[in-house]
Protein backbone atom coordinates (compact mmCIF):
# COMPACT_ATOMS: atom_id res chain seq x y z
CA UNK A 1 0.00 0.00 0.00
CA UNK A 2 0.91 3.60 -1.13
CA UNK A 3 1.25 5.77 2.46
CA UNK A 4 1.07 8.63 0.32
CA UNK A 5 4.33 10.37 2.75
CA UNK A 6 6.91 9.45 -0.09
CA UNK A 7 9.61 12.25 0.71
CA UNK A 8 8.62 13.35 3.88
CA UNK A 9 10.52 13.86 6.61
CA UNK A 10 10.57 12.33 10.30
CA UNK A 11 12.21 12.80 13.42
CA UNK A 12 11.89 9.36 15.74
CA UNK A 13 12.57 9.84 19.53
CA UNK A 14 13.94 6.12 20.51
CA UNK A 15 14.09 4.93 17.62
CA UNK A 16 17.60 3.13 17.98
CA UNK A 17 15.71 -0.55 19.33
CA UNK A 18 12.33 -2.09 20.51
CA UNK A 19 9.08 -0.19 18.92
CA UNK A 20 10.84 3.17 18.01
CA UNK A 21 13.09 1.03 15.80
CA UNK A 22 9.98 -0.91 13.97
CA UNK A 23 8.10 2.96 13.50
CA UNK A 24 10.97 4.46 12.14
CA UNK A 25 11.52 1.03 9.57
CA UNK A 26 7.90 1.03 8.46
CA UNK A 27 8.27 4.71 7.77
CA UNK A 28 11.81 4.15 6.00
CA UNK A 29 9.85 1.47 3.85
CA UNK A 30 7.39 3.76 3.02
CA UNK A 31 9.50 6.21 1.40
CA UNK A 32 10.35 8.88 4.31
CA UNK A 33 12.97 10.47 5.12
CA UNK A 34 13.96 9.21 8.71
CA UNK A 35 16.12 10.48 11.04
CA UNK A 36 16.05 8.13 14.45
CA UNK A 37 17.35 9.96 17.82
CA UNK A 38 18.51 8.33 20.73
CA UNK A 39 20.94 8.50 23.72
CA UNK A 40 23.45 5.77 22.87
CA UNK A 41 25.73 6.59 20.01
CA UNK A 42 26.69 2.96 19.52
CA UNK A 43 23.45 1.72 19.47
CA UNK A 44 22.54 4.30 17.02
CA UNK A 45 24.97 3.44 14.47
CA UNK A 46 24.01 -0.30 14.47
CA UNK A 47 20.08 0.98 14.43
CA UNK A 48 20.75 3.26 11.42
CA UNK A 49 23.11 0.73 9.46
CA UNK A 50 20.27 -2.25 10.13
CA UNK A 51 17.73 0.36 9.23
CA UNK A 52 19.45 0.94 5.64
CA UNK A 53 19.86 -2.11 4.72
CA UNK A 54 16.38 -3.08 5.53
CA UNK A 55 15.08 -0.53 3.58
CA UNK A 56 17.42 1.26 1.02
CA UNK A 57 17.34 4.35 2.37
CA UNK A 58 19.64 7.27 3.79
CA UNK A 59 18.61 6.86 7.89
CA UNK A 60 20.20 9.68 9.70
CA UNK A 61 21.01 9.63 13.46
CA UNK A 62 21.36 12.15 16.51
CA UNK A 63 22.43 11.49 19.48
CA UNK A 64 19.74 13.16 21.60
CA UNK A 65 18.30 13.11 25.27
CA UNK A 66 14.73 14.47 24.98
CA UNK A 67 14.46 15.14 28.83
CA UNK A 68 17.37 17.56 27.97
CA UNK A 69 16.83 21.44 26.56
CA UNK A 70 20.22 20.68 24.45
CA UNK A 71 19.05 17.15 23.50
CA UNK A 72 15.71 18.65 21.80
CA UNK A 73 18.47 21.20 20.20
CA UNK A 74 20.22 18.50 18.59
CA UNK A 75 17.37 16.41 17.13
CA UNK A 76 16.21 19.29 15.70
CA UNK A 77 19.28 20.59 14.28
CA UNK A 78 18.97 17.03 12.75
CA UNK A 79 15.58 17.49 11.44
CA UNK A 80 15.14 20.86 11.64
CA UNK A 81 11.37 20.39 9.77
CA UNK A 82 9.97 17.00 10.33
CA UNK A 83 6.69 16.71 8.80
CA UNK A 84 6.60 13.36 11.07
CA UNK A 85 7.28 13.35 14.55
CA UNK A 86 7.38 9.83 16.73
CA UNK A 87 7.63 10.76 20.51
CA UNK A 88 8.81 7.64 22.39
CA UNK A 89 10.79 7.22 25.81
CA UNK A 90 11.34 4.07 28.00
CA UNK A 91 9.03 3.38 31.18
CA UNK A 92 9.98 3.45 34.83
CA UNK A 93 10.02 -0.02 36.63
CA UNK A 94 7.60 -0.78 38.68
CA UNK A 95 7.64 0.08 42.23
CA UNK A 96 5.39 1.59 45.28
CA UNK A 97 4.23 5.37 45.26
CA UNK A 98 5.68 5.85 48.99
CA UNK A 99 9.01 5.07 48.05
CA UNK A 100 8.89 7.57 45.13
CA UNK A 101 10.76 11.43 46.02
CA UNK A 102 9.79 14.21 44.24
CA UNK A 103 12.77 13.98 41.83
CA UNK A 104 11.62 10.71 40.81
CA UNK A 105 8.54 12.47 39.64
CA UNK A 106 10.03 14.85 37.87
CA UNK A 107 12.66 12.67 35.98
CA UNK A 108 9.49 10.83 34.59
CA UNK A 109 7.63 13.89 33.67
CA UNK A 110 10.39 15.41 32.06
CA UNK A 111 10.82 11.84 29.54
CA UNK A 112 7.53 10.78 29.13
CA UNK A 113 5.43 14.49 29.64
CA UNK A 114 7.53 17.69 29.08
CA UNK A 115 10.13 16.35 26.89
CA UNK A 116 7.49 15.14 24.16
CA UNK A 117 5.30 18.28 24.69
CA UNK A 118 8.54 20.34 23.76
CA UNK A 119 9.23 18.56 21.02
CA UNK A 120 5.62 19.32 19.81
CA UNK A 121 5.70 22.74 21.25
CA UNK A 122 8.56 23.49 18.48
CA UNK A 123 7.69 21.50 15.51
CA UNK A 124 3.74 22.16 15.23
CA UNK A 125 4.26 25.25 14.17
CA UNK A 126 5.90 24.80 11.31
CA UNK A 127 3.51 21.69 9.99
CA UNK A 128 0.87 23.18 10.14
CA UNK A 129 2.23 26.52 8.33
CA UNK A 130 2.82 23.50 5.18
CA UNK A 131 -0.44 22.32 5.75
CA UNK A 132 0.76 18.33 6.29
CA UNK A 133 1.84 17.10 9.49
CA UNK A 134 1.70 13.71 11.79
CA UNK A 135 2.51 13.46 15.35
CA UNK A 136 2.37 10.23 17.21
CA UNK A 137 3.25 9.74 21.10
CA UNK A 138 3.79 6.02 21.74
CA UNK A 139 2.42 5.88 25.71
CA UNK A 140 1.28 2.57 27.22
CA UNK A 141 -2.20 1.04 27.95
CA UNK A 142 -1.92 1.86 31.16
CA UNK A 143 -3.57 5.41 30.36
CA UNK A 144 -6.22 3.04 29.82
CA UNK A 145 -5.82 0.86 32.52
CA UNK A 146 -3.86 2.71 35.46
CA UNK A 147 -1.44 0.16 37.43
CA UNK A 148 -0.59 1.59 40.63
CA UNK A 149 2.79 -0.03 40.62
CA UNK A 150 3.64 1.83 37.35
CA UNK A 151 2.27 4.88 38.76
CA UNK A 152 5.38 7.50 37.97
CA UNK A 153 4.69 5.99 34.14
CA UNK A 154 1.26 6.15 34.10
CA UNK A 155 0.46 9.70 35.44
CA UNK A 156 3.18 11.48 33.20
CA UNK A 157 2.20 9.87 30.05
CA UNK A 158 -2.12 10.15 31.08
CA UNK A 159 -0.41 14.22 31.39
CA UNK A 160 0.88 13.68 27.57
CA UNK A 161 -2.08 11.98 26.40
CA UNK A 162 -4.75 14.78 27.90
CA UNK A 163 -2.45 17.39 26.39
CA UNK A 164 -1.85 15.75 23.06
CA UNK A 165 -5.91 14.94 22.64
CA UNK A 166 -7.05 18.51 23.75
CA UNK A 167 -4.68 20.05 21.20
CA UNK A 168 -5.75 17.63 18.42
CA UNK A 169 -8.37 19.34 17.97
CA UNK A 170 -6.88 22.70 17.32
CA UNK A 171 -4.27 21.56 14.61
CA UNK A 172 -6.37 19.28 12.41
CA UNK A 173 -8.01 21.83 10.41
CA UNK A 174 -4.23 22.52 9.20
CA UNK A 175 -4.10 18.97 8.51
CA UNK A 176 -1.88 18.04 11.50
CA UNK A 177 -3.05 15.00 12.93
CA UNK A 178 -2.14 13.66 17.15
CA UNK A 179 -2.67 10.51 17.93
CA UNK A 180 -1.49 8.13 20.52
CA UNK A 181 -0.88 4.32 20.53
CA UNK A 182 -1.25 2.77 23.48
CA UNK A 183 0.50 -0.57 23.45
CA UNK A 184 0.24 -3.64 26.31
CA UNK A 185 3.12 -6.21 26.77
CA UNK A 186 5.48 -6.53 23.18
CA UNK A 187 8.70 -8.68 23.14
CA UNK A 188 11.53 -5.55 23.44
CA UNK A 189 14.24 -5.23 25.51
CA UNK A 190 12.49 -2.58 27.56
CA UNK A 191 9.72 -5.72 28.48
CA UNK A 192 12.43 -7.24 29.47
CA UNK A 193 13.97 -5.25 32.01
CA UNK A 194 10.74 -5.06 33.34
CA UNK A 195 10.31 -8.56 33.54
CA UNK A 196 13.47 -8.89 35.07
CA UNK A 197 13.01 -6.17 37.68
CA UNK A 198 9.75 -8.25 38.61
CA UNK A 199 11.72 -11.60 38.84
CA UNK A 200 14.34 -10.22 41.38
CA UNK A 201 11.37 -8.55 43.17
CA UNK A 202 9.29 -12.09 43.50
CA UNK A 203 12.25 -14.51 43.49
CA UNK A 204 10.82 -16.18 40.26
CA UNK A 205 12.77 -17.47 37.64
CA UNK A 206 12.92 -14.66 34.45
CA UNK A 207 11.93 -17.98 31.91
CA UNK A 208 8.45 -19.26 34.11
CA UNK A 209 7.98 -15.16 34.28
CA UNK A 210 8.24 -14.78 31.36
CA UNK A 211 6.04 -17.47 29.59
CA UNK A 212 3.54 -16.90 32.21
CA UNK A 213 2.69 -13.12 31.28
CA UNK A 214 2.91 -14.27 27.67
CA UNK A 215 -0.09 -16.96 28.85
CA UNK A 216 -2.19 -14.56 31.01
CA UNK A 217 -2.81 -12.60 27.60
CA UNK A 218 -5.75 -13.52 25.56
CA UNK A 219 -3.87 -13.57 22.36
CA UNK A 220 -1.25 -16.07 23.99
CA UNK A 221 2.14 -14.24 23.14
CA UNK A 222 3.82 -11.10 23.51
CA UNK A 223 3.12 -8.22 20.70
CA UNK A 224 5.54 -8.27 17.68
CA UNK A 225 6.91 -4.61 17.16
CA UNK A 226 6.44 -4.84 13.86
CA UNK A 227 2.96 -4.69 14.04
CA UNK A 228 3.25 -1.58 16.05
CA UNK A 229 5.47 -0.45 13.74
CA UNK A 230 2.45 -0.85 10.78
CA UNK A 231 0.58 0.98 12.88
CA UNK A 232 2.27 3.96 13.13
CA UNK A 233 3.21 4.31 9.45
CA UNK A 234 -0.50 4.44 8.66
CA UNK A 235 -1.00 7.22 11.25
CA UNK A 236 1.92 8.97 9.65
CA UNK A 237 0.16 8.31 6.44
CA UNK A 238 -2.31 10.79 3.81
CA UNK A 239 -4.98 8.32 4.65
CA UNK A 240 -5.19 9.26 8.15
CA UNK A 241 -5.69 12.93 7.82
CA UNK A 242 -9.28 12.46 9.34
CA UNK A 243 -8.14 10.86 12.40
CA UNK A 244 -7.29 12.84 15.53
CA UNK A 245 -6.96 13.25 19.23
CA UNK A 246 -7.00 9.24 19.37
CA UNK A 247 -5.60 6.84 21.64
CA UNK A 248 -5.55 3.24 20.15
CA UNK A 249 -5.08 0.50 22.19
CA UNK A 250 -2.66 -2.40 20.88
CA UNK A 251 -2.67 -5.47 23.61
CA UNK A 252 -3.78 -8.50 22.14
CA UNK A 253 -7.27 -7.68 24.20
CA UNK A 254 -5.68 -7.46 27.37
CA UNK A 255 -7.52 -4.50 28.60
CA UNK A 256 -11.49 -3.73 27.18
Amino acid sequence: MNLGIDGRSALVFGGSKGLGYACAQHLAAAGVNVCIAARTESTLIEAARRLREATGRPVQYVVADITRPEGRDAALQASPAPDILVNNADGWPPGNFRDWAPAEWHAALDAMMVGPIEMIRRTVDGMMDRRFGRIVNIVSRSVRAPDLRLGLSSGARAGLVGFANALARETVRHNVTINNLLPGPFATDAQRVHLEHSARQTDTPFADLWKAREAANPAGRFGDPDELGAWCAFLASRYAGYMTGQNLLIDGGGVH
